[in-house]
């Protein structure tokens, strides 16, 4: 049976689309456009274009026109680990800001904290840094320290890379307020507002705030929970969408813990090295590894130039310096240009305290000693997960790093366990709080650095109670 001429336009304009003339979220020709271009009538183009959207390939905005259809489900496989999730818009900025501006509260359980326990940290030792550093600080500092920063501080990074087998000059440093700045200036310097990354499901929330502020699109490649981004669906998604950067955690990720093995490194590496895609690299949790053996970072590979990887001393020496870095390869001069234009450069005076510190010694006594107690509380609380949740439950292992994730089951709703938590005093992250979607609507992460005594127990056997009852009232409504 031959076809008419309105399903030979359709199946024309599908197979543009399948080979990537077409884009998704791509503007298709206008109706009239196309009936020049075809010598077709418009009602005829407009059939086509109708079968089209009733087939999902193309969507039609009012007053705009016909666009190809995101591909927010394509399936890799049968597996739901191999689904794709594209977003052209991101919108969780003000959910964020409720759960985090709960948690500030000092009389909360931090469960939901992103931030380590503060007392396990230096203190005493970094205040005397710091006013050792501004009794020396010339008039000059300012000017002096401004992109890349402190020469002293960008030379002793750098020996700290070296020292773990990674080629990076100090030049190749640029020190910024924080890793989130390192990682936004890192993004910017690599899309313009409308571009595709990829990113990982579930992601840190920073970053999902990155791309809304950024006005960017994201495609989410979900992730195995222990050994990292599902590398089968990030090909298909660098095969399907026009991504100009890709942002993930290797190790220890946020909020999953994993960490991806070497061999699955090399791998990833090669795939962005094909593709020509540029990697953002967050890695501020690589210091705090608890088997005696630091992971590599993706920077360590011969694609290194075209790797920005973002650290700081946030998480493992000094939260509140606010003090981190990027080793941005090939695009240093252009993240010192960026940097210049918007916060100028990071805080001199605690550059040069932490320059101080790193030179007086004892860096890598204390993170031993950090590493030791993160673990010890990790497990504390993990046992104590075991003992009080319900048996279904679900709870990572991970071998750094200071979070725990926990699958409650697919029909327990962690939002509410964070309602009532928070009404009792004690605050977590809901699963909510790490994708676009509800897809992790039944995790929760907690943070596991916190001082281990009988208020976090009691904290853990409370929120084991809320949800063995959201459990059991499921269970009664799916009878």
């Amino acid at each position: 049976m031959s076809l008419t001429r309105y399903q030979q336009l359709a199946q024309t304009l599908r197979r543009q689309i399948d080979s990537h003339v077409w884009l998704p979220g791509e503007k298709l020709p206008s109706l009239r456009e196309s009936c020049k271009q075809s010598g077709l009538s418009l009602m005829t183009v407009l059939q086509a274009y109708q079968l089209l959207e009733s087939q999902g390939s193309i969507v039609s905005k009012p007053q705009s026109g016909y666009y190809v259809a995101p591909r927010q489900l394509a399936h890799i496989n049968a597996s739901p680990l191999h689904t794709l999730h594209a977003a052209e818009q991101i919108d969780v900025n003000d959910a964020i800001f409720d759960i985090l501006k709960a948690g500030q509260d000092p009389d909360i359980v931090p469960f939901g904290s992103a931030f380590p326990d503060p007392t396990l940290f230096p203190q005493p030792r970094l205040a005397r840094s710091l006013a050792s550093a501004v009794r020396r600080m010339s008039p000059h500092s300012a000017i002096a320290n401004l992109p890349p920063g402190n020469e002293e501080l960008r030379r002793n990074i750098a020996q700290r890379y070296a020292h773990h087998g990674v080629e990076v000059t100090p030049d190749e440093i640029v020190i910024t307020s924080g890793a989130m700045e390192s990682l936004g200036l890192s993004l910017q310097v690599l899309t313009q507002p409308g571009d595709w990354v990829a990113i990982e499901s579930p992601a840190f929330y920073g970053v999902l705030q990155a791309i809304e502020r950024r006005k960017l699109k994201a495609v989410a490649i979900p992730m195995d929970e222990q050994n990292g981004m599902d590398l089968a669906a990030l090909e298909q998604a660098l095969a399907t969408y026009p991504i100009k950067a890709c942002w993930l955690m290797s190790n220890f990720q946020n909020p999953l813990g994993c960490t991806m093995p070497a061999e699955k490194k090399a791998r990833l590496v090669d795939i962005l090295q094909h593709h020509q895609v540029a990697l953002i690299e967050d890695d501020v949790y690589a210091e705090l590894y608890f088997n005696g053996v630091r992971p590599d970072p993706l920077k360590m590979s011969a694609y290194g130039q075209q790797i920005l990887h973002c650290s700081s001393f946030s998480k493992c020496l000094a939260p509140g310096f606010r003090v981190g870095w990027v080793a941005a390869g090939a695009y240093a001069s252009r993240i010192q240009r960026l940097q210049l234009m918007s916060t100028l450069s990071a805080s001199v005076p605690v550059q040069l305290a932490l320059a101080d510190f790193l030179h007086q010694g004892g860096y890598d006594t204390h993170l031993r000693r950090l590493r030791r107690q993160l673990e010890l509380r990790q497990i504390a609380m993990r046992n104590a997960i075991i003992a009080s949740f319900p048996p279904e439950t679900r709870v990572s292992q991970p071998a750094g790093g200071y979070f725990l994730w926990i699958n409650l089951g697919e029909k327990v709703d962690a939002t509410k366990i964070y309602q009532q938590a928070l009404a009792k005093g004690i605050s977590v992250a809901p699963g909510t709080m790490f994708a676009v979607d509800s897809r992790y609507r039944h995790c929760l992460r907690l943070n596991t650095s916190f001082e281990w005594n009988t208020r976090a127990e009691k904290a853990i056997q409370t929120l084991g109670k809320l949800v063995l009852e959201e459990s059991t009232i499921v269970k009664c409504r799916s009878r």
